[in-house]
């Protein structure tokens, strides 16, 4: 075990960086986060309205594996440069390094909104779904948006306090969440299964479209259809977060790579059978669409109060895992920008305590997730959540460009790059470029409204409607971009080293070529 370690710490040392967190993570636990944070128990619940009143069960049937697919071959890309390169920083020190700071500075930015934007809505739509399970156990029960506000504030206050005050205990309950997804979907698809008296047909699964999206049906396939993808762009994402903690998981070369593109293939599959029991069990269609598609009303109209009530429960233990989650992975990429001098107060917010634990960074990522989910409180005059969409879109197109940027690198490196143990050979190429066009693609149409009344010009025009993804990350670039260029190009020089050591920092750039034919775990991609 020790060997281990001390590898572990000498590529660390080779990369720039002196062990400061405890690496007691194994390999299972590195795969558990990410597969916590995947939390087809929290996507697939939550932004199923989206595909359903933006395509319906085409949207979700086909979709999921398509979206799955490509998602899949991003996270083939991400695997071989977590081995080369298993660092906390992870997406941002890959950018930096493979090319020049303004790379690694706007990755840097990008990844640490998306990380913030799937923490704040992670733990909003936990607090949604639990406010509908008090309203199932209590008569009555009229929870609006603020008592859902404050059942926020309690849900992130708890994964903070955890994540600070139980290091070694986050690492436990991940391995937890792992089997909590796994017995808990398992059981609220044998629910959904015999729980129905009738269920619908095949034909309706499969072929049944639905548009309650407000735009007009001659939109529905290259514009209504494609805004429903966001239910499987948002779900199956996160999986960086194998990065982020690979500097305190063993044999981190290996395991990280295998934990990250694990985590997309095992939800993918399981997502999709849980999402086919949701459409089998939705017969009351009239109803689910008076509930602009909210994933309770299948299971409130088509299961006993009983059942209907475990199935929400379930979800909501799954939902409150997977915010835990991202609050560790979200807190590790805030502690590893910060160690690079790359966030305002950077030395406050890279400082680790007693415990090894980045508690600052902790503190300042929830707070920032706390601001981005105010406008949660106002409610959309289509009943449709826009806020929490928003929220989510931010998550996905800050994730998923923060994604595309190192990709992109790694591609024009070509033979320059130097692979770690497992490497995807000569694919990188193919696989680089799909992962390139897919991200494009998918980042324009999220910024664009998602109900009519958030189209300027429109009559039925309102504020509250209007998709705020692209304002808040617009902001935010503008400003990271102004500070880019008044200032920080002059002293900002990408990862800093703090190994005790006159070695030279490496460059990536010079390293050897790279053998033609793939590694051996290639393959097993």
């Amino acid at each position: 075990m020790a060997t281990g370690l001390d590898e572990d710490a000498r590529r660390l040392a080779e990369l720039g960086y002196k062990q400061e967190l405890e690496r007691s993570w194994s390999g299972f636990s590195n795969f558990a986060i990410s597969f916590s944070i995947i939390s087809i128990l929290s996507g697939c619940f939550t932004t199923f309205g989206q595909a359903w009143n933006n395509g319906g069960p085409v949207a979700i049937t086909w979709g999921w594996p398509i979206i799955a697919g490509f998602i899949l071959i991003i996270g083939f890309c991400l695997s071989e440069l977590v081995s080369a390169y298993p660092t906390a920083g992870g997406i941002y020190w890959w950018a930096a390094t493979m090319g020049k700071p303004v790379h690694g500075w706007f990755t840097g930015w990008l990844n640490l909104i998306g990380l913030i934007a799937v923490t704040a809505s992670v733990d909003y739509g936990c607090a949604t779904f639990l406010n509908v399970l008090l309203g199932m156990l209590h008569k009555g029960w009229d929870g609006g948006l603020g008592f859902v506000f404050v059942l926020f504030l309690v849900i992130l206050a708890l994964h903070a306090l955890i994540n600070i005050y139980g290091h070694h205990l986050v690492a436990i309950l991940q391995n937890i969440s792992v089997w909590w997804h796994v017995f808990g979907v398992a059981a609220v698809v044998l629910i959904l299964v015999f729980g129905p008296d009738s269920h619908q047909s095949l034909k309706f699964v499969f072929t049944e479209r639905i548009n309650n999206s407000g735009f007009s049906g001659g939109t529905y396939w290259f514009y209504v259809l494609p805004l429903g993808f966001l239910l499987t762009q948002y779900t199956i994402t996160g999986f960086d977060a194998c990065a982020h903690v690979s500097e305190e998981t063993q044999d981190a070369a290996r395991t990280a790579a295998k934990g990250l593109w694990r985590s997309i293939a095992y939800s993918a599959v399981g997502g999709w059978i849980l999402l086919l029991s949701f459409l089998f069990a939705a017969t009351d269609v009239k109803g689910i669409n008076a509930a602009q598609g909210f994933a309770p009303a299948i299971f409130t109209s088509a299961l006993s109060p009983a059942l209907a009530k475990i199935v929400i429960a379930i979800s909501v233990i799954g939902q409150f895992y997977c915010g835990m989650s991202c609050v560790t992975s979200m807190s590790r990429m805030t502690y590893a920008f910060s160690r690079d001098g790359g966030v305002p107060g950077w030395r406050l917010w890279s400082k680790v305590d007693k415990n090894r634990t980045p508690v600052n960074a902790i503190i300042m990522g929830s707070i920032a997730a706390l601001i981005l989910t105010l406008p949660a409180l106002y409610k959309s005059p289509t009943g449709t959540p826009v806020a929490f969409y928003a929220v989510v879109s931010i998550a996905v197109i800050g994730l998923f460009l923060a994604f595309l940027i190192p990709i992109y690198l790694r591609v024009r490196m070509g033979d320059r790059f130097q692979p770690g143990p497992w490497t995807l050979g000569r694919r990188y190429k193919l696989f680089g470029w799909i992962a390139i066009i897919e991200i494009a693609v998918i980042s324009v149409y999220f910024i664009l409204p998602i109900a009519p009344a958030g189209v300027p010009g429109n009559k039925a025009w309102n504020w509250s409607a209007v998709n705020y993804a692209p304002i808040a990350l617009g902001v935010v670039l503008a400003l990271v971009g102004g500070w880019w260029a008044l200032s920080a190009r002059t002293w900002f020089t990408g990862p800093r080293r703090t190994v005790d050591t006159d070695e030279p920092a490496p460059t990536i750039a010079d390293g050897p070529a790279v053998a033609g034919g793939p590694a051996p775990e290639a393959s097993q991609a």
